[in-house]
């Protein structure tokens, strides 16, 4: 029987040689302390289905999160066959999708401003890992025509009824002759199983000049603060960390603004801009009033004092390089 888990090496780098930073146990300690943390913050009738990307991530926690000695990216290691199985069968609740795509589409139109100011003069765009579509919908009020594809099929129709061009696939799958101004991926980086194949397939479909764009959680972020757990600074740690969804960090690849900066160059983009930022806000409907206001001003806080190698979340935008050819 094929075994689910496998040793690898860093992704970014390629490096050999890395630190433990959680043991699993520490990191089913850290999901045990986001499940106290929420629980208090949300009404107790709270649909469990309404949890989603909150409490209840796709991903199962890690056996063993590593940091490359080499770059400082952190990785699952071992990690884990076959991911793409677990998004391709992913189902979800018509209302959660409504109420995900309402947010998404909200929160995105910073995303969508900052990459309409990077990139320029509008064009064709694709969306890796669109979802239910929340950018595709905030990016065409910027006069850019995006299509999205994801492996999800339902997540893909629900797009697609919202008026959204949405496909079932992922880059590698797409006909080789299709180029495009722009790739984008949102949030979906960090959960691929090659990473840095997938920046090389975007660089493949991306014109002489094209925009390259991906926002992605901190692994600098969440091994510092990460520290402050055991310490008397224990409760605002925590704090960062779950509003940020850095808790147990349900994420497979944790990049630093430097390692992915080093990825980029190496498959042939020039990064333009790197954003500091914050997870979009997990308050709703089913949030206490003060733990919404407590959110809303942790956050706000955080934009303005941290800096951008020191956020929770990051964007990176990059040109494709001209073709020398």
């Amino acid at each position: 029987m094929t075994q689910p888990y496998e040793l690898g090496d860093c992704p970014a780098c390629g490096g050999d040689t890395a630190d433990q930073i959680a043991s699993a146990e520490e990191l089913r300690a850290e999901l045990e302390l986001l499940w106290e943390f929420h629980t208090r913050r949300i009404r107790p009738d709270t649909p469990h289905r309404q949890l989603t990307d909150r409490l209840v991530f796709s991903q199962r926690p890690a056996l063993r999160l590593a940091r490359c000695s080499t770059c400082g990216t952190l990785y699952r290691n071992p990690r884990e066959r076959d991911i793409e199985q677990i998004y391709e069968g992913e189902a979800v609740e018509p209302d959660v999708m409504d109420r995900l795509f309402e947010s998404q589409r909200d929160a995105y139109q910073a995303q969508a401003e900052r990459f309409a100011r990077v990139a320029g003069r509008p064009g064709r765009g694709l969306e890796v890992g669109s979802y239910v579509g929340g950018y595709l919908a905030a990016v065409r009020d910027h006069g850019w025509t995006f299509s999205g594809i994801d492996v999800n099929e339902a997540a893909v129709r629900f797009a697609c009824s919202r008026g959204l061009n949405a496909r079932v696939g992922t880059l590698e799958s797409l006909d080789g002759d299709e180029r495009f101004d722009a790739v984008a991926i949102w949030n979906c980086l960090d959960q691929l199983p090659e990473p840095r194949a997938a920046i090389a397939a975007a660089h493949g479909v991306l014109r002489d000049g094209g925009t390259f764009a991906a926002r992605i959680p901190s692994g600098a972020f969440y091994a510092r603060v990460r520290e402050w757990l055991a310490t008397p600074l224990g409760p605002v740690g925590r704090a960062l960390l779950a509003y940020n969804n850095l808790l147990g960090f349900p994420y497979r690849t944790g990049f630093t603004p430097a390692s992915l900066t080093r990825v980029l160059r190496d498959e042939g983009f020039d990064v333009v801009r790197v954003h500091g930022d914050t997870l979009v806000q997990l308050a709703d409907a089913w949030t206490r009033p003060w733990a919404a206001a407590e959110e809303r001003t942790l956050k706000a806080a955080l934009r303005l004092l941290a800096r951008r190698h020191m956020a929770p979340w990051f964007e990176v935008y990059a040109r494709r390089r001209q073709s020398t050819t």
